[in-house]
């Protein structure tokens, strides 16, 4: 508990001196705990005003190796959660009383989901399925009408008519991401994973079943008549660039300002349990490695803020704590886990005309947290419609550009093999970011 009680300690100043600093901003973190609020990582989200909704996640820490431990489901969110990021005020809805393929779903974790206007878009997911007495990657797809459900939760009605399902085992992914180009859907990497969870493969002990999709598969979801539909379907298969999962997909702009998408890092490499450290950005008619770069102080799904200074032209993206290979001591020499450590240090990618580099801010995280959290924008008017914050838009004042809310929280940098009971948790913290211009 004295651990975790420190986690609330603003951000301090990292001894690490870093030339290379050229993010125009100062971060400040400040904590805020909504009473009613456990904690919740590797969930999905929706917005609507200053409301929040959550589905699916998990409200433990990072899963344990043991195979009768791990995504135990007694630690499976089954509940919809509202919080009004302004008053801090909580609403649930239990997801048990919904039908039973639905509910299970809804109470999975690392599923897909993006927010298109008034929709939630929510694909896959792994968890524990009672109808199928077995962990699965569920093969659905769902749509949620975020404004109607959020007022249902409030106002504690009935949110069955809020809320549709389809089955497709094209759909049937965890651990990737969803996004939109045009007038498509972009379902990129991910994995089925079916069974089990067991650290020493499927051959040892309890069995599971592994499929990395490598694919970035391409569709449209229309609704018609009341039922969802999904069309104009292609799937890209890249065994070489796409084998990953758990990784940060961004929406970013290209040298000429164009909208594109930017897988950085993820897990695992063919050969070895170690992330990838490479990006690849793609647009409507290709991917490709980005050349001459390897990320290193993010490799795994986190909280994450893309900015952009059009004046510049230059994309800066923040990756706030999470998991990476590389760390920097407390001397500032950068140092490699092939464990694969939590971290507490904030980067930044910047790219611009003149190519594209990493460094660490100054500001470090007073915790071990930020992985399978989210980074929720507090106002939609400093964004552009691809989620990007616009930079000339954030005036001379600091700004609160969003929250970043839940995820893991661990009590020290490699707890995976540990044998303490709670050796992480899922973070009951809401962590308000602010920006301030340098000066």
């Amino acid at each position: 508990m004295k651990h975790f009680l420190s986690a609330l300690i603003v951000l301090f100043a990292s001894q690490m001196a870093n030339a290379q600093d050229s993010f125009p901003y100062n971060l400040k973190l400040e904590p805020m705990i909504p009473q009613g609020f456990a904690g919740l990582q590797s969930y999905a989200w929706a917005k609507s005003g200053s409301k929040v909704l959550l589905v699916g996640g998990r409200i433990d820490g990072l899963h344990r190796r043991q195979p009768f431990a791990s995504f135990n489901r007694k630690y499976n969110n089954t509940d919809l959660v509202v919080i009004d990021l302004q008053t801090e005020k909580i609403w649930r809805k239990s997801v048990t009383g919904l039908p039973e393929k639905l509910a299970e779903q809804l109470q999975s974790s690392n599923m897909e989901f993006f927010q298109e206007q008034n929709n939630l878009y929510i694909i896959g997911g792994y968890g524990y399925s009672e109808s199928e007495r077995d962990h699965i990657t569920h093969p659905y797809l769902v749509s949620i009408k975020v404004t109607e459900l959020i007022n249902a939760i409030t106002g504690d009605k009935e949110i069955v008519p809020h809320i549709k399902q389809i089955k497709d085992e094209r759909m049937a992914v965890t651990g990737g991401h969803l996004n939109k180009l045009g007038n498509l859907f972009y379902l990129v990497g991910g994995q089925r994973f079916d069974g089990r969870y067991n650290p020493h493969g499927p051959d040892h002990g309890p069995g599971f079943s592994q499929q990395y999709t490598n694919q970035i598969r391409k569709f449209s979801i229309t609704e018609k008549d009341g039922e969802i539909e999904i069309e104009k379907y292609t799937a890209v298969t890249d065994s070489a660039l796409l084998h990953r999962r758990d990784y940060n997909l961004l929406n970013q702009y290209d040298e000429n300002g164009k909208e594109m998408l930017t897988i950085y890092s993820g897990v695992f490499q063919y050969e070895k349990d170690l992330p990838y450290t490479t990006l690849i950005d793609i647009t409507a008619n290709n991917h490709s490695e980005v050349e001459n770069f390897n990320q290193q102080f993010s490799h795994y799904h986190s909280a994450t803020l893309p900015a952009y200074d059009k004046n510049k032209k230059t994309l800066y993206t923040v990756f706030f704590g999470g998991i990476a290979q590389k760390y920097v001591d407390q001397s500032g020499a950068v140092k490699t886990d092939n464990d694969v450590p939590f971290v507490k240090h904030i980067s930044v990618v910047e790219r611009n005309t003149n190519g594209i580099k990493e460094y660490l801010l100054p500001e470090q995280l007073s915790g071990y947290f930020g992985t399978a959290a989210e980074f929720i924008p507090a106002d939609e008017s400093f964004y552009s419609n691809n989620g990007i914050l616009q930079l000339e838009k954030t005036g001379t004042k600091p700004l609160l550009a969003g929250y970043i809310i839940g995820g893991i929280d661990s009590r020290a940098p490699n707890v995976f093999w540990s044998n303490e009971a709670e050796p992480s948790r899922a973070s009951p913290v809401i962590w308000k970011v602010y920006l301030s211009k340098k000066k």
